[in-house]
C-alpha cells in the first residue's frame, strides 16, 4: 500500500481542479471559482498550467493526492470532493 507522500496525481483527472471553490484570486479568474467549474488553468490533458508557479493559489498548493480523496478513478475524486465541499460550506449544519 503507498502511503500518501508516495501518490502522484492520476493522469487526465484534474478533479481537485474542478470540484472544489477557491475562493482566492487565480490566474485568469481574479474572483476565484465556484465548485464544479473547472479552472481555467487547466490543460486539456487535465494537468494545471500554472503548477509550481508562485501565482498559484496556497489552496490548490496545499491539496496533495491521497488514496481517500483521490479514490479509483476520476469519478471517485470528484464525488469526494463535492462532499467535502458540501461539508465545508458556509452555513452547513454539521
Amino acid at each position: 500500500m503507498l502511503h500518501q507522500s508516495q501518490l502522484s496525481c492520476r493522469p487526465d483527472c484534474g478533479a481537485c481542479c474542478t470540484a472544489p471553490s477557491i475562493t482566492s484570486p487565480i490566474p485568469g479568474m481574479p474572483d476565484g471559482k465556484p465548485a464544479g467549474v473547472p479552472c481555467v488553468q487547466l490543460l486539456p490533458d487535465r494537468r494545471c498550467a500554472i503548477f509550481g508557479d508562485p501565482s498559484r493559489p496556497a489552496f490548490c498548493a496545499g491539496l496533495k493526492p491521497a488514496a481517500d480523496m483521490c479514490g479509483e478513478s476520476r469519478g471517485q475524486a470528484l464525488a469526494w470532493l463535492a462532499r467535502l465541499e458540501a461539508a465545508t460550506a458556509p452555513g452547513h449544519a454539521g
